[in-house]
């Protein structure tokens, strides 16, 4: 179906939560194509986001992170997207509403002159991954054994393989990683499953807020420190790295940060799988270039 018009979304919120009059109006990029979101101020100068399906996949997308965040509220010390409000969409679905959390989006150069928010930044996905992973369970969301999560890398990497457009090095370098049994001994827990981009606010020196939880599942951490470990400059790596590993409390995994940098190069891989899925010629181009760029990057060296 075609994007909603900003003044469509705002009549939805309206209609979501009582005595919410809407002044000003603004779209907003989501990170999924296939919701409509809008961001909302109203007659009390009160801000709030709406997001909106556009299918059923999405619908029940949205759902289920409204479902688990109602769970986490009162676990993590940043503020969550939890629905204020819901409206009814024709198609039998539910456009939802919630405040718009407090701060910005942390961008990886920060972190190179905000020590502290670094540390917040560590911490902040410790507590994610300290979580009870019964909450995920509960929620109805993926559960991995590490072994399950090594084969699903494999068949990944396949799919990767068969497009024909990643460089032969950066494949025999995956391959290896992947083929490496004892690297994948790791004890999952709660991931967040996409901390890049928009989804962690910050403001002063401490993380605000956690956007987007549609991805969570029970799974390899590595994953959510792969924008970290991409993204972010050496000197940042050991004090983000430092204050995560002492807010777990847990045994030191000796292959995370290797597997934290894969993760990140797959990222890269989703994005031209996801090109080729949805037929998106721009997409593809862009993540071919992101591929050369990163086969130059590491060369030969070993993963």
């Amino acid at each position: 179906m075609p994007a909603r018009s900003p003044l469509s979304l705002a009549a939805l919120a309206s209609a979501a939560v009582n005595g919410l009059e809407p002044m000003r109006t603004q779209t907003v990029d989501a990170n999924a194509d296939d919701v409509d979101t809008a961001l909302i101020e109203d007659n009390l100068s009160r801000h709030w986001v709406v997001r909106a399906p556009r299918n059923d996949v999405a619908s029940m997308r949205l759902d289920a992170e409204s479902e688990l965040v109602s769970r986490l509220r009162s676990w993590l010390p940043f503020g969550l997207p939890e629905a204020e409000g819901v409206a009814a969409l024709p198609n039998g679905s539910r456009a939802l509403v919630h405040r718009k959390l407090p701060g910005r989006p942390i961008r990886p150069l920060e972190l190179l002159h905000r020590s502290a928010l670094a540390v917040s930044y560590g911490e902040a996905i410790a507590a994610i991954h300290n979580l009870p992973t019964r909450l995920v369970e509960e929620a109805g969301l993926p559960i991995y054994t590490a072994e399950e999560y090594r084969f699903r890398r494999l068949a990944e990497l396949d799919r990767v393989a068969a497009t024909g457009l990643t460089p032969v090095r950066l494949l025999t370098r995956w391959e290896h990683a992947v083929e490496e049994v004892g690297a994948w001994r790791f004890v999952p827990c709660v991931v967040h499953g996409d901390l890049a981009g928009d989804n962690v606010l910050a403001e002063g020196e401490a993380v605000t807020g956690v956007m987007e939880w549609s991805e969570t599942r029970v799974a390899d951490p590595a994953d959510d420190l792969a924008w970290l470990s991409i993204g972010a400059t050496e000197p940042v790596l050991p004090v983000a790295f430092k204050a995560y590993l002492e807010a777990r409390g847990e045994a030191v995994d000796v292959d995370l940060r290797r597997r934290a940098r894969l993760s990140g190069e797959f990222a890269i891989a989703r994005w031209l799988l996801h090109g080729v899925h949805t037929d998106d010629a721009g997409i593809v181009d862009d993540a071919v270039q992101m591929l050369a760029d990163l086969e130059a990057g590491v060369g030969d060296q070993p993963w």
